[in-house]
């Protein structure tokens, strides 16, 4: 069965992002040596969706950091507020033949406000089934407890746009863009470092 992001509703429920082994310890030792001002989204968790919960789990690994500034954009020669770079990887095990599905992204936009990050990550790595997500934008947020701490990702509830001329076609993820931490974490957890946006640098 070919797995992909096309369709709606539980079609669209397809892949996950993977668990790294080290990324913990990694994320945990490179956060302790920044300055206390940059935002931050470290951790590792695995979710069930609430409307499939016995169709698969997806599991989910960010290490994300804001690095304002950096990427510089036409009409933001200087970049933006919003930059950031780090990794997230996707695992989601289907539970129809017991496969494992892995793709790998690299962040290019954080934002965060008090436990909630809202990141984009564009796909560098994936395993056949899905080679066809390389080069694209996926979306997630992160809700930082108290209580369970919540993931969202784009193509499982917002993966359809509307044209003009009113046909439906697969949407795309714009930098930053993504539904609310929809999905609650079964295992594992996150951490959410706010930060407010800085002011762009003097010319």
């Amino acid at each position: 069965m070919r797995t992909t992001l096309r369709g709606l509703g539980a079609a669209a429920v397809v892949v996950g992002v993977a668990l790294a082994g080290a990324s913990g310890a990694t994320a945990s030792a490179t956060a302790d040596r920044e300055p206390a001002g940059t935002a931050r989204v470290t951790g590792s968790g695995e979710i069930r969706l609430t409307f499939a919960p016995d169709q698969d789990v997806r599991s989910f690994s960010f290490d994300a950091r804001a690095t304002p500034y950096t990427r510089p954009l036409p009409g933001a020669p200087q970049g933006l507020p919003t930059d950031a770079t780090g990794t997230v990887h996707v695992a989601h095990r289907v539970a129809a033949d017991g496969s494992t599905v892995r793709f790998a992204a690299r962040v290019d936009c954080l934002v965060t406000a008090a436990r909630t990050a809202t990141l984009t990550a564009v796909v560098t790595e994936a395993d056949a089934p899905v080679a066809d997500l390389i080069g694209r934008r996926l979306g997630f947020s992160v809700y930082d407890g108290p209580g369970r701490d919540r993931v969202g990702f784009s193509w499982a509830v917002v993966n359809a746009d509307q044209g003009p001329d009113g046909q439906w076609r697969e949407g795309s993820v714009g930098t930053c863009m993504a539904p609310a931490p929809f999905a609650p974490v079964t295992e594992g957890g996150y951490q959410v470092r706010h930060a407010e946006l800085p002011p762009p640098p003097e010319s």
